[in-house]
């Protein structure tokens, strides 16, 4: 898809979003989004009156993008794997180990945002939600499948900030990996 194929609204979500997940949201001002995606300041209050209503955009657009890539992701690696735990290893492996990894971009922004911007407390709750149901649809629809998934959710989220502040996945994956050898429903295949 060409420049001029793609929309005002869809060039500066796109550019925001790289300069968000990449630099932080207040390290990342208005005027450089606007440049960066070429568009004028009209066009861009057109379309979003506030930062604020980019920031509300920006996590919308990364939970559509990421949780995509991850049931995706998860459900490949499950078919080359078995079990859930080794196709969670692999996905978050996958992931920690690309170049443009900077944590996860909802904890990023509750660390960053939530007493500014209480109204990004909703689509990060929404986010952790749909990762841990995107986990339980590899359990069993039990009380006991539930909260396994909401667990192991919570151990993922370590990973995640483990991975970031250390520069590297790997340790975190070997831990998680730890943990998810000792839960007998997560070897299944």
């Amino acid at each position: 898809m060409t420049s001029e194929n793609v929309s005002a609204r869809e060039r500066i979500l796109a550019t925001a979003h790289d300069l968000f997940y990449r630099e932080g949201i207040r390290a990342t001002g208005i005027d450089r989004i606007i440049k960066e995606a070429g568009v004028t300041k009209v066009t861009f209050y057109r379309h979003f009156p506030a930062k604020n209503d980019l920031i509300l955009a920006f996590l919308q657009y990364r939970h559509e993008r990421w949780i995509s890539w991850f049931r995706q992701s998860l459900a490949a690696q499950r078919q080359q794997g078995g079990s859930l735990a080794a196709g969670l290893s692999a996905t978050l492996e996958q992931w920690f180990a690309d170049e443009h990894y900077r944590g996860c971009a909802f904890i990023n922004t509750t660390v960053e945002l939530a007493q500014a911007l209480p109204e990004s407390l909703a689509l990060i709750r929404a986010h952790k939600e749909e990762m841990t149901q995107a986990l339980a649809a590899h359990l069993p629809d039990t009380p006991q499948g539930r909260q396994l998934a909401q667990r192991v959710a919570l151990l993922v989220d370590g990973a995640i900030v483990m991975a970031q502040r250390e520069g590297n996945g790997n340790a975190a994956v070997a831990l998680l990996q730890e943990w998810l050898a000792l839960e007998p429903l997560l070897q299944a295949g």
